[in-house]
């Protein structure tokens, strides 16, 4: 699954200010509810739900927090980068400042394509430093675009 398909150039932002890992949440949820419609309490009480399972925090200064959203019926991610990394409670224990929040439909044939997706791009070093040297949303966006797998998710390629 390609990430363009569940990620809109507007639901990427640079210079985000969260400043714990509970109010970054927050207000990311907040921002997907009103993206879709939804209601942000019940979009931040699924993530924190998963997040008690264990952080989403994968290492590198990155973190994709998710959760599966019954009343969606496809994908949905927004992308931000923080103005200053916060701790997640990361696996290497490496303050995070690439977030991705990708929201799930309950009932879907494969929704974990979405997550392997977003993690292959975010694990690729190149990928992550043009994310963290994108001047605006719209360089955010090619950003994530570019890299592993972009395109037609044919097998991972170098630069």
């Amino acid at each position: 699954m390609d990430i363009k398909e569940f990620l809109l150039p507007t639901d990427t932002l640079v210079k985000a200010r969260g400043t714990d890992k509970a109010r970054l949440l927050q207000e990311l949820a907040a921002r997907a509810a009103a993206a879709l419609n939804l209601d942000a309490d019940l979009i931040c009480a699924a993530l924190l739900k998963r997040e008690n399972l264990g952080s989403t925090g994968t290492g590198g200064g990155v973190a994709i927090p998710h959760a599966r959203i019954a009343e969606l019926k496809k994908p949905f991610g927004t992308l931000v980068r923080l103005k200053h990394a916060i701790d997640f409670d990361a696996i290497d224990g490496m303050p995070v400042d690439i977030v991705f929040l990708l929201l799930l439909p309950a009932q879907s044939g494969d929704p974990l394509n979405a997550l392997a997706s977003v993690a292959r791009r975010l694990r690729d070093p190149e990928s992550l430093r043009r994310l963290r040297n994108a001047v605006d949303e719209a360089a955010l966006y090619r950003a994530i675009q570019s890299g592993p797998e972009a395109g037609a998710g044919t097998a991972l390629q170098g630069p």
